[in-house]
């Protein structure tokens, strides 16, 4: 990858599963990257021309450190695939998904953030307007627990009061190497009002459960008016809203922030 892109999306559900999208920051401003040629175009007319076939879209972070799996646990949640030579993310990735709960249909715009600390001021931009985090620690790598306070605070500190908040400890396969037992993560999670489970990125184990328990507490604080939808920072649309100028208004675009890579 060019020093000068930044990879930000790998687009699935309705769109062609495993796109990449590149941008380049160009006078200014964030610009497609022009070799992705025609295809784009062809994605962008075909989106235009599509119903929206869900009433909300979510946003999610992915955070923890690097070489936990936030992007293998991505990648199997929207793929249904294990990458077992997963590469360590530049910046940010994105991905999508719909799901179904309570009879909603609701899109997850899931933005997998970079673990190195020199991308720290790059991804914090991403945590604003977040309705869940998933915090991703390595059950057999202690060190990567004990940072968990620390993204903790982030999270805390840069997404509204009411971010669903969910600890995974991935991994789970890996049993004979464990280093974080799953009864003080529990209690780490009890103390601080996050949800918890232990998952699998290579086998799937509680992959899918870990999207939509967020999912599932963030639709009840909708139904219960704990969330404020007319707020930019809650993380929620409504339906989003109708193309453009042939683009999906509701798609993410990057950020104005630069890569210090």
């Amino acid at each position: 990858m060019s020093r000068h892109g930044l990879q930000v999306g790998v687009f699935c559900g309705k769109r062609r599963v495993g796109q990449v999208r590149k941008y380049k920051w160009i006078k200014g401003g964030w610009r497609r990257d022009r070799a992705e040629g025609a295809g784009a175009d062809e994605d962008s007319a075909t989106m235009a021309t599509a119903p929206y076939n869900y009433s909300y879209i979510f946003k999610y972070i992915i955070i923890g450190d690097m070489g936990v799996g936030k992007s293998c646990l991505l990648h199997q949640f929207t793929e249904k695939k294990f990458m077992a030579d997963c590469p360590h993310t530049i910046g940010v990735e994105f991905g999508t998904r719909i799901i179904e709960v309570s009879g909603q249909k609701i899109k997850l715009q899931i933005w997998d953030t970079a673990g190195q600390e020199r991308f720290r001021a790059v991804t914090r931009s991403y945590y604003r307007g977040a309705a869940g985090a998933l915090m991703v620690y390595d059950i057999t790598r202690r060190s990567t627990y004990n940072h968990l306070s620390s993204w903790l605070t982030d999270a805390r500190n840069l997404t509204n009061p009411n971010t669903v908040i969910i600890l995974i400890g991935n991994k789970a396969d890996l049993e004979a190497q464990r280093d974080v037992t799953y009864e003080e993560a529990k209690q780490f999670a009890e103390e601080n009002g996050l949800l918890f489970l232990e998952a699998s990125a290579k086998t799937g184990e509680n992959v899918e459960d870990a999207f939509l328990e967020a999912a599932k507490k963030i639709y009840q604080n909708i139904q219960d008016g704990s969330l404020d939808l007319n707020a930019a920072e809650s993380g929620v649309q409504h339906k989003p809203s109708a193309p453009q100028g042939g683009r999906l208004t509701s798609e993410p675009q990057p950020q104005r922030e630069g890569c210090g890579c």
